[in-house]
């Protein structure tokens, strides 16, 4: 069942990059709340059975209140473990996307796969192999987590400004730099002056933009014909 959850959350995010909601991790708190919220209304009763399965007795049965959970633990400065044969998770939460396609999936030391893709293909693989040693909660919580952050467009940048952390500027009086802005303050000053700081409210207008192409695309990722990756390098 865990099988069918990634490209059913993939399709999802597509939205929140619609409305350029942007956090310096990709997304903040808000944005990937907003993501994992809409992307529970596209899971099948299949999927969103497993899911809730999965989901820690502090979710209170809600995917969205775990897709922040990644960020909070290296906040805290938890070690957060290791993932097959590629790198520690809390240096892969701290990769770009550089580059475009898979191949190009490397971190500023030139190691393989260590980048957000490579992150999507290792949880989605711990999820479908039930001899995994790893924990499928935290599994499933890192999976949701990371589809949020390969949406934010600066994941997918230049070694030479780490996505953009190292262009300076002003968003409104506040000095930021472009992927903070990305991913914290577009969001926190539409939530106030668009929504009322009402997130439920941004949740249901970002749901109305999925129209048009937007809304077929639910079908192109599900028909991921790879057996070894997810397809969420495209």
């Amino acid at each position: 069942m865990a099988a069918r959850v990634l490209p059913l959350l993939v399709v999802v995010v597509v939205a929140a990059a619609m409305a350029r909601a942007p956090t310096a991790h990709a997304w903040g708190k808000e944005g990937h709340y907003m993501v994992c919220k809409i992307a529970e209304g596209f899971l099948t009763k299949e999927a969103a059975t497993a899911v809730t399965e999965l989901l820690p007795g502090w979710a209170g049965g809600e995917l969205a209140e775990t897709c922040s959970w990644a960020d909070t633990e290296r906040f805290r400065g938890n070690r957060l473990p290791e993932l097959s044969v590629h790198a520690m998770i809390d240096k892969t939460l701290r990769t770009i996307m550089y580059g475009y396609g898979y191949g190009d999936c490397h971190n500023t030391n030139g190691e393989k796969d260590m980048c957000v893709v490579g992150a999507i293909n290792n949880y989605t693989n711990a999820l479908e192999d039930s001899s995994s040693p790893y924990d499928p909660t935290e599994s499933l919580m890192f999976l949701a987590h990371f589809v949020g952050d390969v949406h934010q467009p600066l994941h997918c940048g230049h070694v030479k400004d780490l996505g953009g952390n190292t262009i300076i500027v002003h968003w409104y009086t506040r000095k930021s730099n472009l992927h903070h802005v990305w991913d914290v303050n577009v969001i926190e000053t539409a939530l106030k002056e668009f929504y009322n700081e009402d997130v439920s409210t941004m949740i249901k207008a970002i749901k109305m933009n999925i129209t048009d192409e937007w809304s077929n695309e639910e079908k192109q990722w599900e028909t991921c014909r790879s057996r070894t990756k997810t397809c969420a390098d495209k």
